[in-house]
């Protein structure tokens, strides 16, 4: 059992959602609505080379969240995060520098590994430090993440207008955002180390990796529950890009109601996440999880059967609830299948199943789309992979290896 060190309920909670908010902000701004224009700006060829822009920073969180996450297991969690605010900080520099559309690549590739390396970690630091309240507080640093990321395009698109289209000033306001999320963290390196229950810190070889390895290897409970995260982010990148597509192309909505429809979505998600992290404190995860897939399932199979503006709000707004019911358990549950002593590697996997589905969503939804299916069958098939997913979790006994 991990005890807390000295304030960590508190300081160090608050300093993860202090700093997880600038971070995001800051991340999110640098891409949206900056990067396709910024793009085109540098020449980058048409196809291959401009969706490669697209996804070059979502890479590394698919390399590094599980190395990550272990290294924090054995070297503690401060030091990785204090890493990886270093990265927010000097990345947004980097974009000033470039000239050529290649060097925008490897930016965004370096700019990848921060968030990918900061948010399995925070989320292992939080779990650890809220036993009893781990889905409650881990779903609170979440949605501050989403307010951070709600917020950047639209202070991003304003920079822009007021600038008219000036983009070493947008990156170097995300640079503000970056080094304020670096001094947020610096706070860290006064915090006592984590102990475990036989009061001996982290152990620093090798091996502990390898055993923190072999005991998720061992717990088929966490990639269940982790191929759940993977279906829930594969539906949720796909309806993010599609679902602004059919709202224009079909339902022929004008901006500002596509908007209010996403929004409306991203709020749920945003304000009932941390309610949902308590009720699955209160009740356990198994419910929320399965009765979130549902949820979050049914209505998207609906959606193109409407064009009606109140309607397509309805279905975008329960969508949002069912995917904040099952993400708000999902992290809680993997912090308690594996030993204390691997929850940063648990967390690690999990963060990299959820970056492969959010990336292979829109790529596969694709195909789907001009295969002649249409948004009929590219709904559809959302809603069949969250409800086999949901079949496969509810008949496969999920037990905790302990009560920490």
């Amino acid at each position: 059992m991990a005890l807390p060190a000295k304030n960590v309920g508190g300081n160090v909670f608050w300093i993860l959602c202090i700093m997880g908010f600038f971070a995001i902000l800051s991340s999110t701004m640098s891409k949206n609505p900056v990067l396709p224009s910024f793009a085109k700006s540098l020449k980058t060829p048409e196809g291959f080379w401009t969706g490669f822009v697209a996804v070059a920073s979502t890479i590394p969180g698919i390399l590094v969240s599980l190395p990550a996450g272990s290294l924090s297991d054995i070297l503690g969690r401060r030091k990785v995060l204090l890493i990886s605010s270093v990265i927010f900080a000097s990345a947004p520099f980097l974009y000033l520098f470039i000239s050529v559309w290649w060097q925008l690549i490897l930016v965004r590739f370096y700019h990848g590994f921060a968030t990918g390396m900061f948010v399995p970690v925070a989320e292992a630091l939080t779990a650890e430090s809220f036993p009893i309240k781990r889905g409650e507080r881990i779903s609170l640093f979440s949605s501050m993440t989403i307010v951070g990321r709600s917020i950047a395009p639209l202070l991003g698109g304003s920079l822009l207008f007021i600038t008219n289209n000036d983009f070493h000033s947008l990156y170097l306001a995300v640079g503000v955002a970056g080094v304020t999320a670096f001094i947020t963290a610096l706070p860290l390196l006064g915090e006592s180390q984590t102990v475990t229950k036989s009061g001996n810190s982290r152990s620093t070889t090798l091996k502990s990796i390898i055993r923190g390895w072999r005991s998720i290897a061992k717990t088929r409970g966490v990639f269940v529950t982790s191929l759940i995260e993977a279906n829930q982010y594969y539906a949720y990148g796909s309806v993010e890009f599609f679902l602004v597509k059919y709202l224009g192309e079909i339902a022929n909505l004008d901006p500002l109601l596509k908007g209010a429809i996403m929004t409306g979505q991203l709020l749920m998600v945003m304000l009932s996440k941390p309610y949902m992290g308590r009720l699955s404190d209160k009740i356990g995860r198994r419910a929320p999880i399965i009765l979130g897939s549902i949820i979050s399932g049914l209505p998207l199979v609906a959606i193109p059967v409407f064009t009606q503006f109140p309607v397509l709000l309805l279905l975008s707004t329960i969508y949002g609830l069912g995917f904040s019911l099952v993400t708000s358990s999902t992290p809680a549950l993997v912090s308690e299948l594996v030993p204390i002593e691997a929850v940063g590697s648990g967390m690690g996997l999990l963060s990299t199943m959820m970056d492969v589905g959010q990336t292979l969503g829109p790529v596969i939804c694709s195909l789907i789309l001009f295969s002649g299916l249409g948004y009929a069958g590219l709904f559809s098939s959302l809603t069949f992979v969250l409800i086999l997913s949901c079949i496969g979790f509810a008949l496969f006994k999920v037990e905790k290896t302990s009560l920490r």
